[in-house]
C-alpha cells in the first residue's frame, strides 16, 4: 500500500480506510500527502488531527486544527476536536473556549 495515488482526495480516502484498521501512522502519512498536494484540503488537516490525537500528539492536533479552522472557521467539529486536545495537555480555558464556541456554530 506504498503506490502513488494520483489526487489528495485518494490519499485522504485511504487515509480514512487505514484510520479504520488503526494505522494511525500509515493514515497520517496519506493525509500529509493529500495536503501536500492541496494545501488548501481543510478535510485532510482535520483526519490528520484526529488521529494525531488517536496517537496522542495533542500538539499536532492542535495545529492541525487550527489550520482547519483557517480554512473552514464555521467548522463546530475543529473547534470542539480542538478543544479536547487542549484539555489533555492541560489548557483548562482554551478547552472551554473553543467547546463553547462549537456550541455557538450549532454543535
Amino acid at each position: 500500500m506504498t503506490d502513488k495515488l494520483d489526487s489528495a482526495e485518494a490519499y485522504n480516502e485511504r487515509g480514512m480506510e487505514r484510520a479504520e484498521n488503526e494505522d494511525f501512522a500509515g493514515a497520517i502519512a496519506d493525509y500529509t500527502a493529500a495536503i501536500a498536494l492541496d494545501p488548501n484540503y481543510a478535510e485532510a488537516y482535520y483526519n490528520r488531527a484526529y488521529d494525531r490525537s488517536e496517537i496522542e500528539d495533542y500538539a499536532g492536533a492542535i495545529e492541525d486544527y487550527n489550520k482547519v479552522i483557517e480554512l473552514a472557521p464555521d467548522a463546530a467539529p475543529a473547534y470542539f476536536n480542538r478543544g479536547l486536545a487542549r484539555a489533555k495537555i492541560g489548557d483548562a480555558e482554551g478547552a472551554n473556549a473553543d467547546c463553547e464556541y462549537a456550541k455557538t456554530l450549532g454543535l
